[in-house]
């Protein structure tokens, strides 16, 4: 397990890139009523108060994000803060790589959140301007790292065609070893989960700033 210092560094790490940041407003930005109004630590019953004091031990900035629904069901929502400490900070995986496969399921959710909150910390573990901005604009980016091009289409494989090809699983091979196969395939999953809990209650990003997808681009 990852240090106190470590943790608090890496914490550190996502409020500058903007996690955390993604996390501190009262809904989407937008006229219409939020499906889950912005929770705070004074509205939190028995069942959900444990939970929201562990996130605010972790971020000064409050409860939102995928958190503000997770909370709502507290018992799930503790199983799945306690999943995202360990694929966000104590993975096997490259911090670079997971980045680059949190942005992947981003942009084929064309999540708001996913792609505001990560593209900075993706920037900041390593990933290229040019890597990011090709897989925003829909493509498979031309400019990638043999470790890039991997988890690019294993996630892609993954996530399309439900399945990895023999090819595909043969170069996982090379680079990976088990651990860090099945943290990546997890961590995949884990945020298909996350960007359909933000599409299911509408979460969009703070208000001031500029959502990454517009309507009537691909």
């Amino acid at each position: 397990m990852h240090s106190a210092s470590v943790w608090l560094s890496s914490l550190t790490l996502a409020a500058a890139g903007g996690w955390f940041a993604a996390t501190v407003f009262a809904g989407p930005a937008t006229s219409k009523e939020p499906r889950f109004p912005q929770l705070t630590m004074e509205q939190l019953n028995d069942q959900q108060r444990p939970l929201g004091e562990q996130i605010m031990k972790v971020s000064s900035v409050g409860i939102g994000g995928p958190y503000n629904p997770m909370i709502r069901s507290p018992v799930l929502g503790q199983r799945l803060y306690d999943l995202f400490y360990y694929l966000r900070w104590q993975t096997s995986v490259p911090t670079k790589l997971n980045e680059f496969a949190i942005l992947i399921i981003g942009r084929q959710w064309r999540s708001q959140v996913e792609w505001f909150a990560h593209a900075p910390l993706a920037a900041k573990a390593g990933l290229s301007t040019e890597v990011i901005a090709d897989l925003k604009a829909g493509n498979r980016p031309s400019k990638m790292a043999e470790d890039e091009a991997l988890v690019f289409d294993f996630v892609t494989e993954l996530t399309t065609t439900k399945k990895v090809s023999d090819e595909t699983y043969a170069r996982a091979k090379k680079l990976f070893n088990d651990q860090q196969i099945v943290d990546l395939t997890a961590l995949a999953g884990n945020y298909v989960m996350v960007a359909m809990l933000l599409a299911m209650s509408e979460e969009t990003v703070p208000p001031g700033k500029e959502e990454p997808f517009k309507v009537g681009e691909k």
